[in-house]
């Protein structure tokens, strides 16, 4: 069988082409995904650093709002004292004995 150097040099060239875009392609790719992995790490660190601060605000919300609670109990405690004292102790229905 005679090939022609005209139809060799055409799939020659093809296969050069479908090559040289496959490997743009994969480098593309590549290029991407490093990119990607690149925000990520970032914006991994940024979350991280944000979530410390958050979760720091919030203990230190959590202390005065403790601390508050137990003050109003504790007047709430010392008011509950006061009324019993001011009403004085229960008193009971005594009828006068014969």
């Amino acid at each position: 069988m005679f090939v022609s150097a005209e139809i060799l040099a055409i799939v020659v060239s093809a296969v050069g082409i479908v090559l040289t875009l496959g490997t743009t392609m994969l480098a593309g790719f590549a290029w991407c995904v490093r990119r990607i992995d690149a925000v990520d790490q970032r914006l991994g660190a940024r979350i991280d650093e944000l979530d410390h601060r958050l979760t720091a605000r919030i203990d230190k919300l959590d202390h005065r709002l403790t601390a508050r609670i137990d003050t109003v109990i504790d007047d709430t405690t010392a008011l509950k004292i006061a009324v019993a004292r001011w009403e004085g102790p229960v008193r009971h229905l005594v009828l006068p004995g014969h």
